[in-house]
């Protein structure tokens, strides 16, 4: 089993920057990613990363102001948020799973078998 604690959440100001962090434990991941789901809203898929090769993916509502990383030898994952706006107020999710392939999306829910507890990112104007 895999077991992830997020953190880093917090209130900022728009244009500003924070870090998450999504600390892993367990077997290594093939793949991870950060999710984020305002209220009222469904669960969306930030960035996501293959473990083994570094191979990445943004949302287009992100791409150029975050940056998903990793460092293997702290087994966590980092999101870079930069040029932060209001909408990007939502709890921040780390997900990851073991497989290879599966026959869900890269981006569906489904596809991750491991899930944070959320971490709460507030942008205000």
């Amino acid at each position: 089993q895999v077991q992830l604690v997020e953190s880093g959440g917090a209130s900022v100001q728009a244009g500003g920057s924070l870090r998450l962090s999504c600390a892993a434990s367990g077997p290594r991941s093939y793949l991870m990613a950060w999710f984020r789901q305002a209220p009222g809203k469904e669960r969306e898929v930030v960035a996501r990363i293959y473990i083994g090769s570094g191979s990445t993916y943004y949302d287009g509502s992100v791409k150029g102001r975050f940056t998903i990383s990793q460092d293997n030898a702290k087994n966590t994952l980092y999101l870079q948020m930069n040029s932060l706006k209001p909408d990007d107020t939502a709890m921040y999710y780390c997900a990851a799973d073991l497989r290879s392939s599966s026959w869900y999306s890269l981006n569906s829910i489904a596809r991750y078998s491991f899930w944070g507890q959320g971490t709460q990112v507030t942008v205000s104007s």
